[in-house]
């Protein structure tokens, strides 16, 4: 045996670690990894640890329930946000019934981000996969659980809510990405197209936020205005025929007037606000643009229209307008993944900064980990807590309400709802006291865990007595209006919603007021639903915002925690 051929057996192994190691290093590889992984979770009857404000998931169930019956979002039921979250939860719903509804609402938009983190990083990748890489993989952790950014409620739980603003705040990263990195002219347009007709189909807030990024871009010389002009025309051009082939496009834009109409404040409150909640990043990020100005400073800035423009096009004017833009659509959200987006501009600046000799080099660096670190530290540590905390949970005991009942929680919380549920079927008074007094029963009730699994508990009672009354009756009711801020019982019992009214009720912002059509549809409707464990004032404006459709019905005491106005 020659010397060469003993040392081929050792060449084997590391060229098969070098291909592992190329192999490893594929965006493409990753996202197919993540795709099937969420597949396989959305395949699987999946028991998640309840956490705050979890009924509003149930908003996604019941658009799923109209979309199913040909409703149109906009068209047939007034939506808080745009229509592509529901269609695409509809979409998962379709293809995943037994999906926990956790999961499937969170990735309702992975059909569009994937697809587009996809062409972005096989595009970067031809200059270099690491930095591919750098850009996917904090998008695939962010995009992997349903967690935001900022707790509500001490103890650890997945997040039912805020599902469209991540959906929104992973856009915005795309779309950051897309405008900062990706070299191909034709597509560039195409993902800052696809990217801002999700945004406005989505949020109108997001896509608000993008187009001041967009035109950032465009004053900073990254996008051509021609680019951004055709970028805008295919947007309109997309908007249009979906409008002219089913009306959604006008229908949605009056929903917002409607919504801009019910919702108004000052907006310097709600940025110091977003200022004080993730002081985390946007203190460390101040501190930075202050750093870049004094490098900046000492370089020389030419008091001229190419200096301002260079100035713009600089990472530190990126920084800036990428802080500010998502600073504006972090004032409207209530959890989210705040300031995910300034990842793509902090990874330019870590790139730059480490190649220059400059005094202020570790400031810098040390300033843009500051300021990158809390989110996927957060992030990482909330989703651990929740799923290592779930260990010692028990189920929650709602078998009637399928794939929304599988959540668990501690032993001693869940005979805390059962209690509570008890409780307040038992003392009616004292929170129609409170109610009166416009307190509700806990200053934080929503974001109460336990208030979450009662509530649960609630719509089981509900939906065992509708099935007896029904039994008892002879009759199968055609559908259910509940006024309360979400309705399930649609889903749950498979009936026909009532067109014409809100989803995701919230009193003063999102109910507006009856039109003729709204209570003609009500007429047809069998049964309103008026839960009563416990009685609020949210729960209490509703039924009075909907008194007018009550009129004339016969009112039955349906079980200790709800009463059902039937039309004879």
């Amino acid at each position: 045996m020659s010397v060469g051929n003993l040392g081929a057996p050792l060449a084997s192994p590391q060229r098969r670690s070098a291909s592992l190691a190329r192999l490893a290093g594929t965006p493409a590889l990753w996202i197919v990894v993540f795709a099937l992984a969420a597949a396989a979770a959305l395949c699987l009857p999946l028991r998640l640890p309840l956490g705050p404000n979890a009924w509003d998931t149930a908003v996604y169930l019941d658009a799923i329930q109209r979309i199913r019956m040909g409703q149109i979002p906009s068209l047939d039921f007034f939506a808080p946000v745009g229509p592509l979250g529901y269609y695409g939860a509809a979409l998962l719903d379709a293809l995943f019934p037994r999906a926990q509804p956790m999961l499937l609402a969170n990735w309702a938009l992975l059909p569009v981000l994937l697809p587009v983190a996809a062409l972005l990083c096989a595009d970067v990748a031809t200059l270099s996969r690491r930095m591919a890489l750098a850009l996917l993989l904090p998008f695939l952790l962010f995009a992997s659980l349903p967690i935001n950014l900022h707790g509500l409620y001490p103890m650890p739980g997945f997040d039912g809510y805020g599902h469209y603003n991540r959906h929104v705040a992973l856009l915005l990263y795309l779309l950051i990405a897309t405008l900062l990195f990706v070299q191909a002219r034709r597509l560039t347009i195409g993902l800052v197209a696809a990217l801002m007709l999700a945004l406005f189909l989505v949020k109108i807030t997001g896509a608000v936020t993008g187009a001041m990024l967009v035109g950032y871009a465009v004053i900073a010389g990254r996008l051509r205005l021609r680019d951004a002009t055709i970028a805008a025309a295919l947007v309109l051009g997309a908007l249009g025929v979906l409008d002219l082939a089913t009306g959604l496009v006008r229908a949605y834009i009056a929903d917002i007037l409607a919504l801009l109409a019910l919702n108004t404040g000052a907006l310097l409150p709600r940025f110091l606000t977003v200022a004080s909640v993730k002081f985390n990043v946007v203190g460390p990020c101040l501190l930075l643009i202050g750093a870049l100005v004094v490098s900046a400073w000492r370089g020389g800035i030419a008091p001229s229209l190419e200096g301002l423009r260079s100035f713009a096009a600089s990472n530190l004017g990126w920084l800036a307008a990428a802080l500010v833009a998502l600073t504006f659509f972090e004032t409207q959200n209530t959890g989210s993944l705040e300031y995910i987006g300034l990842w793509p501009v902090l990874l330019l600046i870590l790139l730059d900064w480490r190649e220059r000799q400059d005094a202020l080099k570790p400031l810098v660096l040390v300033l843009a980990l500051a300021t990158a670190l809390p989110s996927a530290v957060i992030f990482v540590e909330r989703s651990v807590r929740a799923v290592l905390g779930a260990a010692g949970h028990v189920a929650l005991d709602a078998p009637e309400l399928g794939p929304l009942g599988r959540v668990s929680v501690k032993a001693d919380m869940a005979a805390r709802a059962a209690g509570m549920l008890e409780h307040y079927a038992a003392h009616q008074a004292s929170y129609r006291d409170l109610m009166k007094r416009d307190l509700p029963p806990s200053y934080i009730l929503y974001s109460e865990i336990d208030y979450q699994a009662a509530w649960l508990l609630e719509v089981r009672q509900g939906v065992a007595a509708i099935r007896a009354w029904e039994a008892a009756n002879g009759r199968r009711l055609n559908g259910f209006l509940t006024l309360d801020f979400v309705d399930p019982f649609n889903r749950l019992l498979d009936r026909t919603p009532p067109r014409h009214v809100p989803i995701g009720m919230d009193p003063g912002r999102s109910t507006p007021a009856l039109e003729p059509d709204t209570l003609a549809e009500l007429a047809r409707t069998d049964a309103i639903l008026a839960p009563k464990c416990p009685p609020t004032t949210s729960r209490e404006a509703i039924r009075q915002h909907f008194a007018e459709a009550l009129a004339g019905r016969r009112l039955i005491a349906l079980s200790p925690c709800w009463d059902m106005y039937l039309r004879d």
